[in-house]
């Protein structure tokens, strides 16, 4: 009888230090996979981010009429890209630039001035620059990342070359 008894209690124990190394096992791994998650997340959220802007922007000078109408230059000390467009008799200008961790859109009217501050707050990102490169091909600089654009021709609707940026900035 004793021997059952011992025997009961040993399978007991067993199955209790069984258990707790199954749970000790699920925990690592829910730790381990919950910092994993974490830093795929961050990761993701930041091509977004990169992603978001430089397709902003590339979906901007693709609808603009002409290569003539769009210009690199510095919008109060800041690298920024102007297109201009006419509306009746009267000329406009969008200019985007990067300002106090923001990147920024200000539509006006030619001729006017405005302040960085006085822009619409697009999305919010530290680093973009704007190039423009020969033969009207313009680069933008976002992070890590890079854009090359060429904007459309005005008669026939395309460039006289072939798109650099093909398939819009992801391609």
């Amino acid at each position: 009888m004793k021997f059952t008894n011992n025997r009961h209690r040993i399978d007991t124990i067993f199955v209790l230090i069984i258990f707790c190394v199954f749970a000790v096992s699920v925990l690592m791994v829910l730790i381990l996979g919950a910092g994993t998650y974490e830093r795929v997340t961050a990761l993701s959220r930041d091509g977004y981010t990169d992603r978001s802007i430089l397709s902003y922007i590339w979906t901007k000078v693709k609808n603009s009429d002409s290569a003539d109408c769009i210009c690199v230059g510095e919008f109060n000390g800041l690298s920024a890209l102007y297109i201009e467009e006419e509306f009746g008799q009267i000329k406009y200008r969008t200019t985007i630039y990067q300002y106090n961790g923001w990147v920024c859109e200000l539509f006006y009217e030619k001729g006017l001035d405005f302040e960085p501050e006085d822009g619409a707050r697009i999305i919010q990102f530290d680093d973009l620059s704007f190039k423009k490169l020969e033969n009207g091909l313009i680069k933008v600089s976002s992070g890590d990342n890079e854009l090359l654009i060429f904007p459309r021709g005005k008669a026939s609707g395309t460039a006289p070359h072939a798109d650099i940026a093909e398939g819009g900035p992801f391609g």
